[in-house]
């Protein structure tokens, strides 16, 4: 990754811009080429997110629904296998933009794959609805780790906007969030465009597949963005020097793609067999004590990296069932309306956002007024995990309530503050810490490593969904409520060992 203050060198977007590439201009004071990542990042959420919260749903749905009739188990391994390669998938795109092309040229190839992946889904057939999902999970690979990367590559080192920065830009993942379900929900759900279609002589029950097509409108919405304004990125993620003899790692990339292959094989076998989730535990703990009582200080460091990627492996297993199982409770056991208006149950995807963009400045002017007196990232990480296992405690008197019908809105409301809350602690401070503690030769792969955490929470989140069920209102009150003990339980841990990893951090908070 080159620095600010490498010599200049032909870009493969743009010219090299010849003002300081730090200097403020942006949002809040901050780089401009953060507005850039914003707006980028921001359609390539509404094009994720305008799908998920579609996916669930269209799977569970009869053919007559218009869906692919399968049953809720069923349903949620997909769902998790899809969630989990769309993360595993950064570790190969984060080498390829290390040792190959750089982490700008990374992000346009990847917009582009990730287009073409939802316009697939917009035909009705099953093999261009799976074909869709790969591509989307492989341009997705690209995208995700080196757009982040970019963010991080923006700020000198020890610069204190560098969390802010985090924040505004997990602030523009949520602005895409929250419109993509509403644009998306509204073709896919709503009794108004199903009309329209009908008037028209279209069949009405090809309804998702519209909005699976406006999901793909959004990516390039993006793509356009991020190549008009190319010049505010000049500076930061360059294609990386090929060696002295002209060589790239060829070698190394057939590992990276052999090791994810074999990693998503290993979590397919989940489904199956259990057990292995306890294998795959055990190596992370191994890894963690590996590396921590070595001399180095980057050995400590990724030690701490690991540490991290523990507690985020734990998290988004929750957080990641707003797509599967809060989908289906909203779907199934909430009343859909407001004042009397009756809405689609896909909305609900929206909520988190809403939350986000409301409290992201709120939590980024806090982080600033505290600056060297905030509180440490494992302390924060902590916290994070604490308020994501109180959403799911919430759930249970919603759960319990379900046998006398559908329960109110509030309840979801709710949920969706606190595990807000709980994101906002550990989802960007966690891009901004990974940033910081990275060596400088492995950024990319650690982003990757980064995203890992989220691949594998989310897979344990689509095994963990397929245990939801509706019919008896105490045993959807006691799966609720298992799952909170055990975080719980977790945050504890955690909690104990924030000395410690704050000393294998060595001097980073």
């Amino acid at each position: 990754m080159s620095s600010a203050s490498a010599p200049s060198a032909p870009s493969d977007l743009g010219p090299v811009p010849t003002t300081d590439p730090r200097a403020t201009g942006g949002i809040g004071g901050h780089p401009r080429g953060l507005t850039t990542l914003f707006f980028t990042e921001m359609w390539e959420r509404f094009s994720y997110y305008g799908m998920r919260a579609l996916l669930m749903l269209f799977m569970v749905r009869t053919a007559a629904e218009g869906g692919l009739g399968y049953d809720t188990r069923s349903a949620a391994t997909i769902y998790g296998t899809y969630t989990m390669s769309v993360y595993l998938l950064s570790i190969l795109g984060g080498f390829i933009a290390d040792n190959f092309i750089g982490a700008r040229r990374a992000v346009l190839v990847g917009g582009a794959v990730i287009a073409t992946g939802h316009f697939s889904m917009a035909f009705d057939s099953p093999a261009t609805f799976f074909a869709g999902l790969v591509l989307i999970a492989l341009g997705t690979g690209l995208l995700k780790p080196n757009i982040s990367t970019m963010v991080g590559s923006l700020y000198a080192p020890g610069d204190e906007r560098r969390d802010a920065g985090f924040s505004i830009f997990y602030m523009g993942i949520n602005l895409g969030a929250f419109i993509a379900p509403l644009i998306t929900g509204y073709l896919a759900q709503g009794p108004g465009w199903q009309r329209i279609l009908a008037s028209a002589g279209l069949d009405p029950l090809h309804s998702w597949h519209w909005g699976f097509a406006a999901a793909g409108v959004g990516m390039t919405f993006g793509l356009i963005m991020y190549v008009i304004q190319r010049d505010r990125l000049a500076h930061v993620g360059r294609p990386p020097a090929p060696a002295a003899d002209g060589s790239r790692p060829w070698g190394r990339l057939a590992l990276v793609a052999l090791g994810s292959l074999l990693l998503i094989g290993a979590m397919l076998a989940c489904d199956r067999w259990p057990e292995v989730v306890y294998g795959l535990f055990a190596l992370q703990v191994g890894a963690i004590l590996h590396f921590a009582f070595r001399a180095d200080a980057d050995s400590k460091r990724l030690a701490a990296i690991l540490v991290f990627f523990f507690a985020a492996e734990i998290f988004w297993a929750i957080f990641e069932q707003t797509g599967s199982t809060i989908s289906l409770f909203a779907d199934r056991f909430t009343r859909n309306e407001v004042f009397g208006w009756s809405f689609p149950s896909s909305w609900w995807q929206s909520v988190n956002s809403v939350w986000v963009i409301l409290l992201a400045p709120l939590f980024a002017l806090l982080w600033i007024r505290l600056g060297p007196r905030q509180p440490s990232s494992p302390l924060k990480f902590a916290l994070g995990l604490l308020f994501v296992a109180l959403s799911f405690a919430l759930m249970v008197p919603a759960a319990r309530l379900t046998a006398a019908g559908r329960v109110g809105p509030g309840w979801l409301l709710a949920l969706f503050l606190v595990q807000t809350v709980g994101e906002m602690l550990l989802s960007p401070v966690g891009l901004s810490t990974m940033t910081k503690l990275a060596p400088d030769r492995l950024v990319g792969l650690v982003m990757g490593i980064w995203f890992l955490a989220a691949a594998l929470g989310n897979k344990l989140a689509g095994v963990l969904a397929g245990d939801f069920s509706g019919e008896d209102p105490g045993q959807l009150a006691t799966f609720f409520w298992h799952q909170a003990l055990g975080v719980g339980a977790c945050t504890l841990v955690l909690l104990a060992l924030v000395p410690w990893i704050r000393r294998l951090m060595g001097g980073v908070r």
